[in-house]
């Protein structure tokens, strides 16, 4: 085994885990999930049979993974935010047939106590304020808070907030690692020049 296993963990046989991960106290980690490398569990994580987990990423204590949830590379998801799977859930119902993919693109940030509620995108390296609901998609790179979630800015890869109107054209540099945004219209993106 060449990942990490705290002893009150219960991984089920079939389950699919990276080098180098590691997975905390009281976590439950379903037969079908498929985890990547160097990927974090903290403690009380659930991750269901149904769901995808790439390298690196980092969940944080309280974080339930429920089937059709689908975590691109290096997704940080912060202490007790919440996935939904159902989109009009109710306990004499049986909706398992109904269940909507949500996707968490490459770098993003999903702040503590948020919600995104199921069949959304969050586009890559976009960040998501703490307690906000995402009850949409997301763009690369937006700024979003509040309940439900509106864009407010721009965020650089790097998590710094970029200097730059919602909409238009523009270009700005990261604050911190010097790399050049460019806005065009409603869509950002890094100039790999």
């Amino acid at each position: 085994m060449d990942y990490q296993v705290h002893e009150s963990a219960i991984v089920d046989d079939g389950a699919q885990i990276g080098a180098g991960s590691r997975i905390w106290h009281f976590v439950h980690v379903c037969a079908g999930a498929i985890i990547g490398e160097s990927v974090s569990l903290g403690q009380n994580v659930f991750i269901g049979n149904k769901v995808t987990i790439g390298d690196n990423c980092k969940i944080q204590n309280n974080v339930s993974v429920y089937d059709n949830v689908h975590l691109e590379e290096g997704v940080f998801c912060g202490p007790s935010m919440v996935f939904t799977n159902v989109y009009n859930p109710r306990s004499l119902i049986e909706r398992k047939s109904e269940y909507r993919d949500t996707l968490v693109k490459k770098g993003a940030t999903l702040g503590a106590n948020c919600t995104i509620v199921c069949g959304c995108t969050v586009g890559k390296y976009a960040f998501v304020g703490a307690g906000a609901v995402v009850n949409k998609d997301v763009p690369d790179y937006a700024l979003i808070v509040g309940v439900p979630a509106k864009q407010i800015g721009w965020m650089s890869e790097f998590g710094e907030q970029l200097d730059l109107p919602l909409e238009g054209s523009g270009e700005t540099l990261c604050p911190q690692t010097g790399q050049k945004y460019v806005l065009n219209g409603t869509r950002l993106i890094k100039d790999e020049e």
